[in-house]
Formats: structure tokens, sequence, C-alpha cells
């Protein structure tokens, strides 16, 4: 679910409470969805709201992502502007699908 994000010189009040509203709610711009990559060990995910220090948090939703998870061989491997960079098994398999937020 994304937020409404208003402007630096916003000054409708109505816009600004909306926005107020939106992250009481749990509504956030730094949540995705990312499949890890097919016969490849790395996975780069493009996240706008990601930056150096920031924390990616990753949920599987799937069974492959779960065995994924489990086996100890996925991590996130380098996070900087833009994106995040995931570590994981290389393997054939298609739907190793997982949610993610990004903290910080």
């Amino acid at each position: 679910m994304t937020a409404y994000v208003p402007g630096i010189t916003e000054t409708d009040l109505k816009k600004i409470v909306l926005a107020i509203q939106n992250l009481a709610a749990g509504r956030s711009n730094a949540v995705g969805a990312v499949t890890l990559v097919p016969g490849a060990s790395t996975t780069t995910v493009s996240a706008p709201n990601c930056a150096l220090g920031s924390t990616p948090i990753l949920t599987a939703t799937s069974p492959s992502a779960a065995a994924e998870l489990s086996s100890g061989t996925l991590f996130v491997s380098a996070v900087v502007n833009g994106s995040f960079t995931i570590t994981h098994g290389n393997s054939a398999t298609a739907d190793r699908t997982f949610l993610y937020a990004v903290l910080g």
C-alpha cells in the first residue's frame, strides 16, 4: 500500500492530514515484492527509498522462498542508494518470491 506524500511546500492542511493518516494506517512507499532470479546467485532489487544504511527485511511468500530462507544461504549482501542485493543459492526454481520492507 502506498502512502500519499505531500510536497515540501504543501500548504493544504487536508493533504498534510491525509499523509499523517496514511502513515498511522501503516502505509509505506518503502515496500515491494521480489522474485529471486533463477539460475543466478544474486538478485538486485530496485527500491527508490533504499539508501546506504537502510535495512531491507524479507518475508517469504511461497514454499520455495521459505525453503531458500531456511537453507541459510540467503542474505542481503549490499545496500546502496536506490537498491539492495540479495545473495542466494543458484537454483532453477522460479517461484522464490519475497515481500520486502526497507527501513531507515
